[in-house]
């Protein structure tokens, strides 16, 4: 990786700030005081990062032997104060998070995350190692996501949330222990999906976590007796490739009634 420093045109440094190893700060990107950025920080373009942020500091794992990788920032993502954003370890090379981000104050963004483009990490949210995120999701204040958990694009968690299992694509999830909450339809249609498209994914998970089938019984349904569709095909390829399972409803329908014996009536 080497030390070079490279800086690009109309990039403002305020002062104490910090600087260590080889970086790339692309154009127009703001770095306020005592913000300290260590070896292999990739910076994009029109990034703003906030006074007391630690950006690519070595991870906080103890298999990690000083190998060299990398932290990755997409173009126009902000980074608010306080926030450590540590690079990768070896397992992954690098750590991500993408385009037009808002990672709040005091967020702790672990090795091995890769996070997509339009998220929004709120205050003192911590996640561990290898976290992913899709695009578009909304993470709550002061979240906990466990190591190698996955949140699926369009999602919103809850505030105060602990995240121990995989996250389905389009849904909101709150409660504790963390359930699924419904779909997450103002979010989507802040982002142009129609009502037809809407009802199409609630129905999809009806089947999934009201329908009283298990998971396994419940995809085989969608695949067999819903149109197939991008949305469709996508939830139901996050659900069967959830290697931690994924959270559950906290409503089902009732259970059935026993029948007496005739001994008994």
């Amino acid at each position: 990786m080497g030390a070079e420093v490279r800086i690009g045109d109309n990039v403002h440094i305020e002062s104490s700030s910090n600087i260590h190893g080889g970086i790339v700060i692309e154009s127009g990107s703001w770095i306020g005081s005592n913000v300290t950025i260590h070896d292999g920080a990739r910076i994009g373009k029109n990034c703003k990062i906030f006074p007391g942020a630690v950006i690519s500091a070595i991870p906080q794992d103890l298999k990690f032997n000083g190998e060299k990788t990398i932290l990755e920032i997409g173009e126009n993502t902000t980074v608010r104060e306080f926030a450590t954003l540590n690079r990768g370890t070896e397992y992954h090379g690098k750590t991500v998070i993408g385009k037009n981000c808002l990672i709040m104050a005091y967020v702790h963004v672990a090795h091995d995350c890769v996070i997509g483009d339009h998220v929004v990490l709120v205050n003192s949210c911590n996640m561990g190692g290898h976290v992913e995120i899709g695009d578009h999701v909304v993470v709550g204040g002061v979240c906990a996501i466990h190591q190698f958990t996955k949140i699926g694009h369009h999602a919103m968690i809850s505030g105060g949330s602990v995240v121990r299992k995989d996250v389905p694509p389009f849904v909101k999830a709150g409660r504790d222990p963390l359930q699924y909450e419904g779909v997450n339809s103002i979010g989507l249609r802040r982002r142009g999906f129609s009502n037809d498209k809407i009802a199409e994914i609630q129905d999809i998970y009806r089947r999934i976590f009201v329908s009283g089938m298990n998971t396994g019984r419940a995809l085989d349904f969608v695949e067999a007796n819903l149109p197939p569709t991008e949305e469709r095909d996508e939830i139901v390829a996050f659900i069967r490739k959830a290697t931690r399972g994924i959270i559950k409803g906290h409503t089902s329908l009732p259970a059935p009634k026993l029948e007496k014996n005739a001994s008994e009536n």
